[in-house]
């Protein structure tokens, strides 16, 4: 997240009025600035010009979509982005999640459910942008060089196999992000082979077991009930994750 974020605003993308006012009065509640957009097409420069802490994105809008908005937007900002939608079918689900965004609430919904999501997913990105008392980054535990194979957790080698590397290489890349399984798949073969869906879930499990022999009381890696698998954004703090 870039510094000129406005850390108090959630920008509301939703074109049903009664909606994005009553999401409005939840979140200024809690302390939150709010904008609301109806139209998709004023959705991207809107973010450049002002960035938000978070986007509320609504799938169904006028102009332009809510997928093709988030697919855009992850070309150049790493904002969380919770989807709303009243398409509940799984493909959906993942396709938002695999276009980078950070969660999705299913219309209809409570609006308290919403705020509370919004602050889970902002304390995940204040940790993960946490600095030391010298004002320079925390430094991660982890040393990934895909090109030279190399994988270090805590300055200790992992022995890692190509795939599970890559595997560790991709979770890395955004910590605190939810993979779906058939994302992580089509990523971890290069030469676009059919394998099982379960497939990912051995590499996972062989991977948390290595994590583990370096530090056997830390889950690093997390499994979201029926979408797929996320790197704790914030493995640098000690104890039970």
């Amino acid at each position: 997240m870039t510094d000129d974020v406005n850390r108090s605003l959630i920008l509301i993308v939703e074109d049903e009025p009664k909606l994005s006012a009553l999401l409005t009065d939840y979140l200024r509640a809690e302390g939150y600035d709010t904008k609301v957009i109806a139209d998709g097409r004023d959705v991207i420069p809107t973010v450049q010009a002002r960035p938000p802490a978070l986007i509320l994105l609504d799938l169904m809008l006028p102009g332009r979509g809510g997928l093709e908005i988030c697919r855009e937007l992850r070309t150049f900002s790493d904002l969380p982005v919770i989807i709303l939608t009243a398409r509940v079918d799984e493909i959906d689900r993942l396709l938002g999640l695999e276009l980078g965004a950070d969660d999705y609430v299913c219309k209809p919904f409570s609006p308290r459910e919403v705020v509370a999501r919004v602050k889970v997913i902002l304390r995940r990105v204040e940790a993960a942008s946490k600095t030391t008392p010298a004002g320079s980054p925390s430094p991660s535990p982890f040393v990934i060089d895909v090109d030279r194979h190399i994988a270090q957790l805590d300055g200790k080698d992992l022995s890692l196999t190509p795939i599970e590397l890559r595997l560790l290489a991709l979770l890395h890349s955004t910590p605190g992000r939810i993979f779906p399984r058939d994302h992580l798949l089509r990523r971890l073969y290069d030469d676009h082979r059919v394998v099982a869906d379960r497939t990912v879930d051995t590499h996972v499990k062989n991977l948390r077991r290595k994590l583990q022999a370096i530090r056997p009381d830390q889950d690093l890696i997390r499994s979201i009930y029926g979408v797929g698998y996320r790197l704790e954004s914030d493995p640098t703090q000690g104890g039970d994750l």
